[in-house]
Parts: C-alpha cells; sequence; structure tokens
C-alpha cells in the first residue's frame, strides 16, 4: 500500500496507542477508525507492538498505521517489514534519518529546538513532531517558530488534551497534534471500543 504523502493531514489528532495485548490492535483500529481518526501510531514501548502493527495493517486496510517512539534503524526496518506506514521519533539523529528514508515511508522527526528545525530542514524534512509540546514551550513557541522558520509543519505531542487541542490546531504551522485522551485506561482495559469511537469522535471534530 502506498505511503501517505502528507501524515500531518490525515486526522486533526493522531491517536499515540501503547498496547500490552496484540490481540486488541484490530478492534482498538476499528473503533478510532469508525471515529473518524485514521492515522493511529502505535509506539514501539511494548513487545507485542510490532503483531499490533502487522495486524491492524493486514486486517483493517482503511486505517493508516504508523510506528512511534522508533530510536533505531534496526527498529525503523522491523516496522516498515510488519506495515507501518509511517514512522515517528521523539528526536532522530543522522543514522534515523538515513534508515527512515531508506525504509520508503514518510517520517516524523522529534524536536524541541529551532536548531533541530533548521537542521531538518536544511536535509529536506518539512514535516516534524514537536516533543514533549507542552514542556518545550507549547503554543507560544510553535507561533514564535512561524515567522522565521513558515516552512516546518509539525505534529505537537506531549501533555496535549482536549482543552489544548484546539489552540495548537490554530496555528499554522500545525498539521494536526498526537494524543492519547481518546484511549483512557479504563476504556481499554474494558474493552469499551464504544466509548473510544465516542471520544475519538469527538477529537475529530476538532478542526471543521
Amino acid at each position: 500500500m502506498t505511503p501517505p504523502r502528507d501524515v500531518l493531514s490525515l486526522a486533526p489528532v493522531l491517536p499515540v496507542v501503547v498496547l500490552d495485548d496484540a490481540s486488541d490492535a484490530v478492534p482498538l483500529a476499528r473503533a478510532l477508525v469508525a471515529g473518524g481518526l485514521r492515522a493511529i501510531e502505535i509506539t514501539l514501548r511494548t513487545g507485542g507492538a510490532l503483531d499490533a502493527i502487522r495486524a491492524v495493517a493486514a486486517e483493517v486496510p482503511e486505517a493508516v498505521v504508523g510506528a512511534g517512539t522508533v530510536l533505531t534503524p534496526g527498529q525503523a526496518e522491523a516496522a516498515t517489514a510488519a506495515g507501518a506506514r509511517f514512522l515517528v521519533s521523539p528526536g532522530w539523529t543522522e543514522r534515523l534519518l538515513r534508515a527512515a528514508r531508506g525504509a520508503g515511508v514518510p517520517f516524523l522527526p522529534g524536536v524541541s529546538t529551532a536548531s533541530e528545525v533548521m537542521a531538518l530542514l536544511e536535509r529536506g524534512v518539512r514535516e516534524m513532531k514537536f516533543f514533549p509540546a507542552e514542556a518545550a514551550g507549547g503554543t507560544a513557541f510553535l507561533k514564535s517558530l512561524a515567522g522565521p522558520l513558515p516552512a516546518a509543519r509539525f505534529c505537537p505531542t506531549g501533555g496535549i488534551g482536549p482543552d489544548t487541542a484546539r489552540d495548537y490546531l490554530a496555528l499554522p504551522n500545525v498539521g494536526c497534534v498526537g494524543g492519547t485522551w481518546m484511549l483512557p485506561a479504563d476504556a481499554l482495559a474494558d474493552r469499551d471500543w464504544a466509548r473510544v469511537t465516542e471520544l475519538a469522535r469527538g477529537a475529530a471534530s476538532l478542526r471543521g
């Protein structure tokens, strides 16, 4: 399946998913898609993450599944082999950037300073993850970058909830935000997919 050209425009919110049980991946993905969130980031923080990505890629074709917390070239290769259609990292290195480009899928490298943004722009990267968003300066920081660095577009992630997401989405250099509020721990534990769909629907309506 062709990778998306513009991950930041798939939906206003990119759910950041941490799954302990890969068997939950397919019903969870279907619940998010039903709520209007097609792009789904499954983080490589658990042993079942690659199996979860593989399952969603095979069984939920309407979803655009990606891998998050990609830290090494090996993880980038394994994630794309499992079916990830984009990669996300909290930061970036030259080796990781080369590996992501070699994988042939979009990569959202993490940045938190103007110098990091400039370094990526020099390398032809325009879409980035701003992380950790709230701790690194929030909307005020991104507003300050829009003037001198207008080519950069961001997916801010980290500490963002439904009460602050709309403020980020109003910025001209923000394509989407990453968040977990549509995935409350009790809903996941109870496998309450209807609640996930309801919360996802609210998230999907934040920009409209």
